[in-house]
């Protein structure tokens, strides 16, 4: 009788306090990330008026300012997007090709791969443009290769995961017949990873079109320069004009993604 009229419970009492101490780390975590950043409350409070302020300078937007110095720097912002994501497969592929186990069978170029595409992750956008700065100076090259070697360890990673979810009969009967290699990868792999390789060359395209905009600011080229030129001399109606501007070529962008992506996979 006494079994029959126990109370049933969720959570056993050591789950109950396992979750109870996840909670407090949590906020003990936030409370500390909140001290160290050392926010002042007099900022924050005035935080609203200053920004109406800022967005009453900025209207209404000096759109005489687009041509040419911004129109030209969009340009440039759109080629280094392009030319970063190209140079970025060119370097990814193979790396992707060396991380899949079920294409490279060797444990040690697995892993030495596995380290370059995290390496290649690990390491901010702005910052691969300030060492690439440092070695091509100010400009749209140090930019391309920014974008170029933090896309390689996204776009590998990506690519070695879709090769490893590839259907092994094909590869298997390829090899069964002598096929060299290439020819394996070529016919087995290859008809089976395309949909995966220009989704992911579409996406990080998009994604690179809105990081090469902001590249400029540590003078790696593109629009970032001049929208970094008009927050020094205080000019927010110029401001505003460059915002639109990103803004409109991010949306095309996506517009352009999604109807290749449909068309395409």
């Amino acid at each position: 009788m006494n079994a029959l009229m126990r109370e049933w419970q969720r959570y056993t009492p050591a789950e109950r306090f396992g979750r109870w101490a996840a909670y407090f780390i949590i906020v003990l975590a936030l409370v500390w990330a909140v001290r160290g950043i050392e926010i002042i409350p007099e900022f924050l409070t005035d935080a609203p008026e200053q920004m109406l302020d800022l967005l009453a300078r900025m209207w209404p937007p000096d759109l005489g300012h687009y041509h040419p110095a911004v129109h030209q720097a969009l340009i440039e912002t759109l080629h280094i997007a392009s030319l970063g994501t190209l140079f970025s497969f060119i370097f990814a592929v193979p790396l992707a090709l060396m991380a899949a186990r079920n294409i490279c069978p060797y444990a040690g170029l697995n892993a030495l791969a596995q380290l370059l595409l995290v390496t290649s992750r690990s390491v901010n956008s702005l910052v691969w443009a300030l060492i690439f700065v440092a070695i091509f100076g100010p400009g749209a090259a140090a930019g391309t290769f920014a974008i170029a070697f933090r896309s390689i360890g996204f776009v590998g990673k990506l690519l070695a995961e879709a090769l490893e979810e590839i259907s092994p009969g094909p590869l298997e009967a390829l090899r069964a017949t002598g096929a060299t290699n290439s020819h394996v990868i070529l016919k087995g792999a290859w008809p089976q990873v395309a949909p995966a390789f220009w989704g992911v060359a579409l996406f990080r395209w998009d994604i690179n079109i809105r990081e090469s905009a902001v590249l400029g600011l540590v003078g790696a080229g593109g629009i970032g320069v001049v929208l970094d030129d008009a927050i020094n001399f205080f000019q927010w109606d110029r401001v505003a004009t460059i915002l639109l501007a990103i803004l409109v070529i991010v949306i095309l962008a996506e517009i352009i993604v999604t109807k290749l992506r449909a068309r395409l996979i």
